[in-house]
């Protein structure tokens, strides 16, 4: 059984490829691309760009990246898995100087069936200058059972913390004052 979900998971299969956008609600966009030589590992590259709470600052990070699969369970109707990653970029920002080396890092749990999708994933990017941490929860329902072989169409809803730097508590992170 190979369940796989190319919204949410660095290694989707042997010799496959993923492709990942996010919009985090103007706090942040992220794009990734991973190639996978073998089902347990895959590299690539990404971009990630922070506007901080103080709506003064922006910072981007461009990286490259390995993910690893620790531990596969494969269950009759389901699958679950750990992975890893870590990989090494530049940052600027307007908030510092030039350039600055800058490390990814991080960890997902996740579990699979062919409609119902939870994931956990803790994401770091850390730099002389700065340290950003968020936690991500995302939870998915497929409209309908999707075959192995076929394009998968997930619904996720997902809740994420971030560090105070990158979000004060504010929907609209450039407000300031009581809501």
């Amino acid at each position: 059984v190979s369940c796989q979900s190319a919204y949410a998971k660095p290694i989707s299969f042997a010799k496959g490829s993923t492709v990942m956008l996010e919009y985090g609600g103007g706090t942040m966009v992220e794009a990734q691309a991973f190639y996978a030589p073998k089902y347990w590992w895959s590299a690539g590259v990404g971009a990630i760009e922070f506007n901080l709470a103080d709506a003064n600052t922006r910072e981007r990070i461009t990286y490259v990246r390995f993910n690893g699969l620790a531990k596969r369970w494969n269950l009759p109707a389901a699958q679950a898995n750990i992975f890893i990653w870590g990989g090494v970029g530049q940052a600027r920002s307007n908030a510092f100087p030039g350039s600055e080396t800058a490390w990814n890092y991080g960890a997902q749990i996740d579990y699979e069936t062919r409609r119902i999708y939870g994931a956990l994933r803790t994401d770091w990017q850390d730099a002389d200058s700065f340290k950003h941490h968020s936690n991500t929860l995302q939870l998915g329902i497929a409209p309908y059972e999707h075959d192995y072989d076929t394009l998968a169409t997930w619904v996720v809803l997902q809740a994420r913390t971030n560090d105070r730097a990158l979000y004060d508590g504010h929907q609209r992170p450039h407000q300031r004052g009581p809501h």
